[in-house]
């Protein structure tokens, strides 16, 4: 018998002027003959969480009937396709989320407690910043150091906003509403919500986030793509032809995401009374849709196996048009019973979870 089967190193990076690009796994990386478990191909744990703000209307979310064939509620309906993928754990409670120190911090405390489990405590000043070391962070530091980024924490709302720390418990810092993963009990990571530079985080890095800085040097390096292109197509002789087709499908995906950031900053100079980061849509789904699309990549080239995601920060103002929900997120949260109010929350959670 012969083996002619050559593997690809699972690091292989195709570099071109400026640009260096990830490769998704290909079978072609897996050598010959080699148990599953020894390679670099065997199954990786990943570990991903979503945070929706303002709470959910548990009615709406939790199914009536335990099993696999229990009938959707409608704010998992929009999941329903994923069915054989997905299960809904009830029965769950996150006692730092509740106020055991009294009725402050209502917000503060189910986003801090969040990822750690802690009740966040009020604060005097930076120095009396005390939380815990989330659980992502914790896994970070097991699977992190085998990938370029230990963990990556992203968001649709930036901390500089009419929604970002201009509104938090008095008393508390706004870190806890604005962060979800610390590194240590005293240290928040910041949240991305600019996909331009999650991308450039991933796929090459930014020598400034002034606007015209960035427009010249995107306009000098172009395409990552097609700065790497030679290689793509070398690489290809080396394939078979799954390998060749994953690839084609991968370098399709990154190169629609530029186009579409691209279109991003177009608009967003086109509309110089608006203060928003060149790089983030101004369409609030394909915001989301990019950012979720950011987080995929991520995954597939392994540049990290842990991330967080904030759609929202507690006491988010946000509104909903696009689906008839025009009046802020926050304030219809605190519904009193109130029918119209909570029909308009569910919507909001249900449009929440068709994001995903």
């Amino acid at each position: 018998m012969m083996i002619a089967k050559k593997a690809i190193p699972r690091r292989t990076m195709l570099r071109g002027i400026g640009a260096t690009l990830a490769l998704p796994l290909l079978d072609g990386m897996v050598p010959a003959l080699t148990a599953l478990s020894k390679t670099a191909a065997k199954p990786i744990a990943r570990f991903g969480t979503v945070y929706v703000p303002n709470g959910i209307i548990m009615a709406g979310w939790t199914p009536a009937a335990e099993g696999a064939d229990f009938e959707f509620t409608p704010t998992l309906k929009p999941l329903e396709a994923h069915r054989k993928h997905l299960l809904v754990l009830s029965g769950l409670d996150n006692t730092g989320a509740s106020s055991r120190t009294g009725g402050s911090g209502a917000h503060a405390k189910p986003a801090g407690a969040f990822m750690t489990g802690i009740e966040p405590l009020r604060t005097t000043s930076s120095a009396s910043l005390q939380l815990g070391t989330s659980m992502d962070q914790i896994l970070a530091q097991q699977v992190g150091q085998e990938t370029p980024l230990p963990s990556l924490e992203l968001g649709l709302e930036g901390t500089d906003t009419v929604n970002g720390v201009g509104t938090c418990d008095v008393g508390f810092s706004c870190a806890y509403q604005n962060r979800l993963a610390w590194s240590s009990p005293t240290t928040p990571l910041p949240v991305e919500s600019n996909p331009r530079v999650v991308f450039e985080r991933l796929f090459g890095s930014v020598e400034s986030t002034d606007p015209a800085v960035r427009k010249a040097r995107l306009q000098r390096q172009g395409s990552i793509i097609d700065s790497v292109l030679d290689k793509v197509h070398a690489l290809e002789g080396d394939l078979g032809h799954r390998d060749r087709l994953k690839l084609g499908e991968y370098v399709d995906s990154v190169r629609e995401i530029e186009r579409r950031i691209q279109n991003a900053e177009a608009r967003g100079r086109e509309l110089p009374l608006v203060d928003s980061p060149a790089g983030i849509p101004v369409s609030y789904d394909e915001h989301a849709r990019l950012m979720f699309d950011m987080q995929t990549l991520a995954l597939q080239t392994d540049t990290t196996r842990v991330i967080t995601f904030q759609i929202g920060r507690e006491q988010s103002g946000a509104t909903y048009p696009q689906i008839g929900v025009s009046d802020s997120h926050h304030p219809i949260s605190h519904h009193g019973g109130d029918e119209t109010k909570i029909a308009a929350l569910r919507k909001i959670n249900a449009y929440h979870t068709s994001l995903f």
